[in-house]
């Protein structure tokens, strides 16, 4: 889906040693959209061809597919997840770069197995193809160094597709999300890392005992690397002190029950903190989900005029429903950030830990801060 992690199969293929990274749809996009371009403008295609990361790695990927025809080039890249549990594991990312006329520069197209945002409230606005910004912005990162190379203008056509694609969403939230035709491509980072519960909680825990050992005052559990990134803006706290929080809330505040630390930030987007606020520990779209109901009472209690309530109710995700109470001059980020303050230390049980809860927009812009008592 457009919203989050990337999608969770049925089967969990959880191995029994070290578990594996892998490769988002994002950036398996990315790859074969430079393969791509590349074999339009040179005739030749990279294989394996490399790209650049979000925070600067440089995977390289072995192509599946390579087509030419009159005006574009065609490649594909078999998805690999690494252990992750995830329905696009296996799946073939295909991207065809099609010339288009000069000045129109970069337009991104879905094609089959892709989805079409159909619903307000996610990152990409209704009729657009479900291609997350971060993954846009690989690709145009990628096309626009091409092109400079080449001395050409950026003027460009990308198609993704991902054969079987459409039934691989119906594993996922996209239909309940009004993403229709397809799966989305996603990622943040470019990287998927492991699913696995034990795994990711066993981790947490020891970045809590590496924090405490070094005599660490004050951690940060964020969900994202977004609101990591708008707290460290804040508090510069050493690299140890940031915990990979991610969903599992309740794995971060257990443990911090018998392992405490002075103090505790807790970073998150809206939706996520939503989740906490109506007191889930696990935040995964796929074990909890936004109680409009939850939101319509806070917003009204924040001064949401009745009329409007309905239009809460039928929102479609935590964001439009923001989107509308900030419209209408509600603020309802700060409530929720105590409510989710209030689960914390509910779940902290009376351990010497303070807590805050910072609360970001997607830009990483702080919405609500709860700060120390």
């Amino acid at each position: 889906m457009v919203t989050g992690k990337a999608e969770i199969a049925e089967d969990s293929r959880k191995p029994a040693g070290p578990l594996r990274r892998g490769w988002t749809t994002g950036a398996c996009a990315t790859a074969a959209t430079k393969a791509a371009l590349t074999a339009l403008l040179t005739g030749n295609f990279p294989d394996p061809v490399s790209i650049t990361l979000p925070k600067g790695e440089t995977p390289v990927f072995p192509l599946a597919r390579e087509k030419t025809g009159d005006g574009f080039a065609e490649a594909g890249i078999v998805k690999d997840a690494g252990d992750d549990p995830d329905v696009t594991h296996g799946a073939t990312i295909i991207a065809r770069v099609l010339r288009a006329d000069p000045g129109t520069g970069i337009a991104f197209r879905a094609g089959d197995g892709v989805g079409t945002v159909t619903k307000a409230g996610l990152p990409i606005p209704p009729g657009e193809p479900a291609i997350n910004p971060v993954p846009r912005a690989m690709m145009t990162k990628e096309i626009e160094a091409l092109c400079t190379e080449h001395g050409i203008a950026p003027d460009f056509e990308i198609e993704i597709s991902v054969p079987g694609g459409e039934a691989l969403a119906q594993k996922t939230w996209n239909p309940r999300l009004g993403i229709v035709g397809g799966i989305s491509i996603l990622g943040t980072t470019g990287i998927v890392h492991p699913f696995s519960c034990s795994a990711w909680i066993h981790s947490i825990h020891r970045g809590i005992d590496v924090a405490r050992a070094a005599g660490l005052t004050h951690v940060m559990g964020a969900t994202g690397s977004t609101s990591e990134s708008a707290a460290q803006a804040i508090y510069h706290l050493p690299e140890i002190a940031l915990l990979d929080m991610g969903d599992f809330a309740g794995g971060l505040l257990k443990y911090l029950r018998t392992h405490p630390v002075d103090r505790l930030t807790i970073a998150g987007g809206f939706a996520k903190l939503t989740k906490l606020a109506q007191g889930a520990l696990d935040l995964h779209s796929g074990r909890s989900q936004v109680d409009m109901e939850f939101l319509a009472r806070q917003a009204l209690a924040a001064g949401l005029n009745q009329s409007l309530k309905d239009r809460v109710l039928s929102a479609n995700t935590a964001q439009e429903a923001l989107e509308l109470t900030l419209q209408n001059g509600i603020a309802l980020a700060p409530p929720i950030a105590e409510l989710a303050c209030v689960t914390a230390k509910e779940t902290l049980r009376g351990a010497p830990v303070e807590v805050e809860v910072i609360v970001t927009d997607r830009k990483g812009a702080i919405l609500a801060r709860t700060g120390f008592a």
